[in-house]
Order: structure tokens, then C-alpha cells, then sequence
């Protein structure tokens, strides 16, 4: 799994545990100018060599570090996901991420679509797990989950469209029900039956400030304060599909 993140390091350790419980073998982690923890919360992940940590300073960096990762790692991983911070990979009918990718057979890649989560009312930001915190989401073909990220075999990368998807060569390249990809995403249905990419894009409001203040990863512009409005989907009242999850890491991270 590759990401970039730049002063979030409150959200990693819960975004790591969370992967690796779903079967993410390795990370590799662009920090992109922090001055927080994110550091020091990643350093017991790298001495344990779950994590690869990678200093990246400069602007509009992340489809940069993507390809860095592609170019350093295609050797070394069967599939990488690029997806970011705020973003957690569900399967849906499979218990972890390799399982289902197994699923599809031989592929050359799969895009995953969006579940966009909503503040659920939260104006300030308290103590517990994002995937907790956040139960209220979009209607599943809400026009926001036309987005997608992809999990792709970096052998087959070469270059990146945007965040959403690489240029892949040749192989079989899927949608999340394994069927080849024959037009944009913008246009074909949305499909998260069988896996899903949970996108807590805001938080609470407070969340979203502190987030709008970082910048963004790809362009050298702040969000407009309508972005809290727009990705304050809310449809679908106290979604159970995480509570499973957040057992299981209470047991890792039981002070959290």
C-alpha cells in the first residue's frame, strides 16, 4: 500500500493496523513535509519493517511519490494500492484485501469505488477510531462514488492519469466485480458489493479545517469551505459494516 501524508499522524496508526489486519503485507509511506508525530508513529512500524518511510518535501508531490513507489517497488510487491490517509479499503464478501484479489484471477488491476462518509453532525474531533467515530454515509450511487482508487500489479504501471488511476499496460484490468474495465468510471455504474473504499473525506468540521489548512497533495490551492458541504453525505444512518473492525483493532490499539 502506498500514500502520502503530510501532518496526520494521528490518523496513521489506526490506517496501518487497520490494513495490515486486512492483509497489507508491507507500506510505503511518503511523508510529505510533516511537523507533527507522524515520525515518531510510524517508527515502531519501520524497526519492524511493516513500514518503508520516505521523506518527500516539495509541492504537488503526490502522483511524484506514486511513481517513485512504482519505480522502487515494482520487484517487489505482486499489487500495490494507492489510496490515501483517509481512505480504508472494505472487503465486503471476503475477509482480507489479498483474498478477494485472488478472486479475480490474474489481473493487471482493479478500480475500487468510493463510499463517501459524512460528519454524522460531529462539529469538533474527540478521542476514538475514525472507522467508529464516522457511521453515516452517501447512498451508494451517490455521483461522488463514481470515484474510484485503484490496487494495480506496478509492473504493468506506466505513468498516473491523476490519484484515481494509473495508465496500465496490457493484462486484464478490472472493475471491483471483476469485470474488464470497457469505459470511465465517471460513466459506468458503481458497483461495492464486493469491496469498497470507505472515504471519510471530512470528519467532524473541525477536522475538515485542520485538513483544509494542510493543502492539498496535488494542487497548490485550498479547498473552498463548500468541500465540507459537498462530502457531508449523510443518507444512510449508523452503518454497521466496520463494527467488526473496530473489535478487532480495540485489541491492538485498546488506549486509542
Amino acid at each position: 500500500m502506498c500514500a502520502i501524508a503530510k501532518n496526520e499522524g494521528r490518523y496513521l496508526q489506526e490506517w496501518v493496523e487497520y490494513h495490515n489486519l486486512q492483509g497489507v503485507e508491507k507500506f510505503y509511506i511518503y511523508d510529505n513535509e510533516s511537523t507533527d508525530n507522524t515520525r515518531e508513529v510510524l517508527q515502531p512500524y519501520v524497526n519492524k519493517g511493516l513500514v518503508e518511510y520516505i521523506f518527500f518535501p516539495g509541492l504537488k508531490m503526490q502522483l511524484k511519490a506514486y511513481k517513485d513507489c512504482v519505480k522502487r517497488h515494482k520487484r517487489d510487491a505482486q499489487y500495490i494500492a494507492f489510496i490515501d490517509i483517509d481512505e480504508f479499503i472494505v472487503p465486503v464478501k471476503h475477509n482480507t484485501i489479498p483474498e478477494y484479489l485472488q478472486s479475480l484471477g490474474r489481473i493487471s488491476g482493479v478500480q475500487i469505488n468510493w463510499i463517501v462518509y459524512g460528519s454524522g453532525g460531529a462539529q469538533k474531533r474527540v478521542d476514538g477510531f475514525v472507522i467508529d467515530r464516522f457511521r453515516d454515509h452517501s447512498l451508494p450511487n451517490d455521483p461522488l462514488n463514481h470515484h474510484v482508487k485503484t490496487i494495480a500489479n506496478p509492473r504493468r504501471i506506466i505513468t498516473f492519469f491523476s490519484a484515481h488511476r494509473p495508465l496500465i499496460l496490457l493484462g486484464k484490468y478490472v472493475d471491483a466485480d471483476g469485470n474488464r474495465i470497457k469505459e470511465s468510471f465517471w460513466t459506468r455504474p458503481q458497483t461495492n458489493s464486493q469491496i469498497r473504499v470507505n472515504h471519510y473525506a471530512i470528519k467532524s468540521y473541525e477536522e475538515f479545517l485542520e485538513k483544509r489548512s494542510r493543502g492539498r497533495a496535488r494542487f497548490n490551492r485550498i479547498r473552498g469551505l463548500s468541500f465540507f458541504d459537498k462530502y457531508d453525505k449523510n443518507e444512510i444512518k449508523n452503518d454497521t459494516i466496520m463494527e467488526k473492525h473496530v473489535v478487532e483493532l480495540k485489541k491492538r490499539i485498546p488506549t486509542h
